[in-house]
């Protein structure tokens, strides 16, 4: 057998020697992920009321959901629920309202039970945000104050319809980036009187929906949501939400994340 020339026999004997005195490398430890700056709380609360005393939507579960979700995922702001009436009689308040900068009707129905509702008004003008879906119309209609706020007030719906609904102001947060027209199935609210005059319109329809009404596909103009000014504060409402596929689609998610994003952006705490 050949001898194994000088060179090559001191580098395999260099080879043994390590691997007898466990020259073996051994893996670095892993360096610790350096922690990332915590995220800042958001800066805006916004008060979400689903307080019923009249017809109770088997949405309002969804809606909490929906809002909660559109708040964290935004860092736009937190969210506060206001349940039942011993919430009403905590929360709804003006000292509780001090660090609040819009109040969120989800749902509303009836006499909420506001122990001052003039002074949660007076808040609102004050430079803080109203937001109200769907049925918010149906809530306080013994109150002229709270409908003059609000901008309509909720008279009647037939059966479920679907629509071809307008958007009118593209430009603005809670209408940009939707197709017109937005199809959707969902209750449709008439208003006791036409709120256009008082609002400005995002949504409309140009006929009565075929909701099982004698008028159905009559032309005319039905307002579905809008935006005003009440004094130094902002106020959105959207007749949309009756249904838990409304609040679970993106284009309404979309719809109501532009309106927190315009109504907060107006807020003065």
């Amino acid at each position: 057998m050949p001898t194994a020339s000088r060179p090559a026999a001191a580098a395999l004997a260099l080879a043994l020697f390590a691997l007898g005195c466990g020259g073996e490398t051994t893996p670095a430890a892993p360096t610790a992920p350096t922690p990332s700056a915590a995220l800042p709380e958001p800066a805006r609360r916004v008060l979400v009321v689903t307080h019923t005393t009249g017809f109770r939507h088997s949405s309002i579960a969804t809606a909490e959901t929906v809002l909660a979700r559109l708040g964290s995922d935004s860092r736009l702001f937190t969210t506060t629920f206001c349940r039942d009436q011993t919430d009403v009689a905590r929360l709804l308040t003006p000292a509780a309202l001090a660090d609040v900068d819009a109040i969120f009707f989800a749902n509303t129905t009836g006499d909420l039970g506001i122990a001052d509702l003039p002074a949660v008004l007076s808040w609102v003008a004050d430079g803080h945000a109203f937001l109200g879906t769907h049925s918010a119309a149906d809530t306080y209609h013994e109150s002229p104050a709270y409908l003059d706020m609000l901008g309509g007030e909720f008279e009647t719906h037939g059966d479920l319809a679907t629509v071809d609904i307008r958007v009118e102001d593209a430009a603005h947060p809670a209408g940009a980036g939707l197709p017109s027209p937005l199809r959707i199935l969902d209750e449709i609210y008439e208003f006791r009187s036409n709120p256009r005059p008082r609002v400005n319109v995002l949504f409309s329809i140009d006929r009565h929906p075929a909701d099982g009404h004698a008028e159905a596909g009559q032309p005319g103009d039905f307002p579905l949501a809008w935006y005003r000014t009440y004094g130094r504060g902002r106020v959105f409402y959207t007749a949309l939400g009756h249904l838990e596929e409304v609040w679970n689609d993106r284009r309404y998610q979309q719809h109501l994340l532009g309106a927190l994003r315009w109504a907060l952006e107006g807020t003065t705490r």
